[in-house]
């Protein structure tokens, strides 16, 4: 991709699944590379798979101060930060009757709040560099009905929500986009589901297969290039053909 040369990316969530494969991604193109995650052991592991990494930082999105933190660590590692990955996210399958107030708080926590907190601490500092990127992982689950996933998906109808907000009051200084994957093949999916589950959900899927994460990546990295300099404000979904025929929910 054209312009990612170099580029400073932070990346939350970045160190299994979406997120270690767009760290990857960026580290290819040939960008400087930090990530952000709370799993201690997830961190060691990126370090040793990307050793050119810039660093993998501790920290809880839910926290803001933990995310000040982690963002001035990473401008000082990195001399600033001109592309940020908002991609954090956790999800817990279960009967919407059955959801308890703890897990609605903690779903909500990470993939809504902890998303502002780190799409405003970016944006403040791009806005006044006078440029920037900022990307935020959304899904199918924002625009269709899923069930089980009752809380995840209200966190991603409103990540879409704040991403158009964002692009319309940062522009023309800051590109804000988001990318909505359908079913993709992580670690924290394959927990989820077994093996006859996974086969059931690829048959509704017209190519026939879940997204791996590197091709999730891939998107990332187009919409932070140069190729993309006019996207803004938008949700781009990668989900093989899945919600062209209403088949999620079927």
């Amino acid at each position: 991709m054209r312009g990612l040369k170099d580029k400073r990316v932070l990346i939350t969530g970045g160190a299994s699944g979406i997120g270690a494969a767009t760290a990857a991604r960026f580290f290819e193109e040939g960008a400087r590379v930090c990530v952000l995650d709370r799993d201690e052991k997830a961190c060691e592991h990126i370090k040793q798979k990307l050793p050119g990494l810039g660093e993998a930082i501790i920290a809880d999105v839910t926290d803001l101060m933990q995310v000040e933190a982690a963002f001035a660590e990473a401008i000082r590692l990195m001399d600033g930060v001109d592309v940020v990955v908002n991609n954090a996210g956790i999800s817990i399958r279960h009967k919407f009757l059955d959801i308890t107030p703890e897990e609605w708080e903690r779903v909500i926590a990470v993939n809504f709040t902890g998303m502002f907190y780190v799409a405003q601490t970016a944006a403040r500092h791009m806005w006044e560099r006078g440029s920037g990127v900022i990307l935020q992982t959304a899904s199918t689950n924002g625009v269709m009905g899923y069930p089980y996933y009752a809380d995840y998906n209200a966190t991603k109808a409103g990540v879409i929500e704040l991403t158009r907000s964002m692009a319309l009051e940062l522009a023309p200084k800051v590109r804000v986009c988001a990318v909505a994957p359908g079913y993709v093949l992580t670690p924290m999916q394959r927990a989820e589901y077994s093996d006859a589950m996974l086969e059931e959900v690829n048959r509704k899927i017209p190519l026939g297969r879940h997204a791996t994460p590197e091709e999730v990546a891939a998107l990332f990295a187009y919409l932070a290039s140069g190729d993309a300099a006019f996207a803004t404000g938008h949700v781009y979904t990668l989900d093989g053909g899945e919600t062209a025929g209403g088949l999620a929910s079927r």
